[in-house]
């Protein structure tokens, strides 16, 4: 039990990260029918750019110029990163996606891969292919719960992910904005004629889209701090396979699907050798999407929608 309980703390820091960069995949998909392949790296540029703040940061409280403790150095860096991040979602709506949104969907996702290969060139470009450290900004530490050893960094990670979740949750259900974004997922032809601003809609949503991911590539690199200009990839893959296994557009299903995929991740390389984990696991996915085609969450006339 206390193996398993090890393990579970472990999946939770895991699917934290699916579940925030899901989030986004789900917001985009369901409002404006789009996939937004270039999300996985919008999720390393957000990294990157949180590199660079708290390196900034870090650097000026050594100097003395900022007195400020390495803590709110993190809460700022979170802060600025995801601010920043937000405009490259804006950017990558208005030149990459709002061209083509009468376009066909292949049209669409073939950008995102492309502008996905563009963030990561760009990067290479500026910061070369060498891997970065992310600055140490809290000294890790261990608490012995029952035998379960947990770290100050895996419960920060997880409270503050469940927190944003929650935040996005009471964006979408309780603002005029949420309710909008809300609508046009439900019917996308009939909102204009309602008076809903479709273009500021679409750029809110990939503005909160990858500012969830920027939050995400800070709390991965708290908790591995060796950033990759490639690192982007596999997580955005595996977050878009949560997103649609959670249904169509549902907050709710893209986190518990992150979630559930970083579970199964887990423990399945703690009984099977770890070569074998990417296959059971989405044999596992597969089983479960025969089963449920729309996902957990997914309404059955999304597939009557124009693909």
């Amino acid at each position: 039990m206390v193996f398993f309980f090890q393990n579970l703390v472990n999946a939770l820091q895991w699917g934290s990260f699916y579940a925030l960069i899901a989030l986004g995949y789900s917001m985009v998909y369901g409002i404006l029918m789009l996939f937004n392949f270039a999300h996985g790296d919008i999720f390393m540029v957000g990294a990157y750019i949180g590199f660079g703040v708290a390196t900034g940061l870090t650097m000026l409280a050594a100097a003395g110029t900022l007195a400020i403790p390495n803590w709110m150095i993190l809460v700022l860096t979170i802060i600025i990163s995801m601010f920043l991040t937000s405009f490259v979602g804006i950017l990558v709506e208005r030149v990459g996606y709002r061209p083509l949104r009468d376009a066909p969907r292949a049209s669409a996702a073939i950008t995102g891969l492309m502008i996905g290969i563009m963030l990561e060139t760009g990067n290479l470009i500026l910061l070369g292919a060498q891997r970065v450290r992310f600055p140490t900004l809290i000294d890790s530490a261990t608490y012995n719960i029952g035998g379960v050893f947990v770290t100050n960094k895996k419960i920060m990670i997880v409270i503050v992910s469940i927190g944003l979740m929650i935040a996005l949750h009471q964006f979408v259900q309780r603002t005029k904005y949420g309710m909008a974004m809300r609508a046009m997922a439900f019917d996308y032809v009939v909102i204009p004629l309602m008076g809903v601003p479709i273009n500021l809609i679409a750029a809110m949503t990939f503005a909160i889209g990858s500012a969830l991911a920027a939050a995400a590539g800070i709390l991965f690199g708290v908790a591995y701090p060796v950033l990759d200009p490639y690192m982007g990839i596999v997580f955005g893959w595996k977050a878009f396979v949560a997103a649609i296994l959670g249904g169509r557009g549902s907050i709710l299903g893209a986190t518990l699907a992150g979630f559930l995929l970083g579970f199964i991740e887990i423990f399945v390389a703690m009984i099977f050798p770890s070569t074998l984990r990417d296959l059971i696991a989405y044999s596992i996915i597969l089983v479960i999407l025969a089963v449920r085609p729309h996902g957990f969450f997914g309404e059955p006339y999304s597939a009557k929608l124009r693909l």
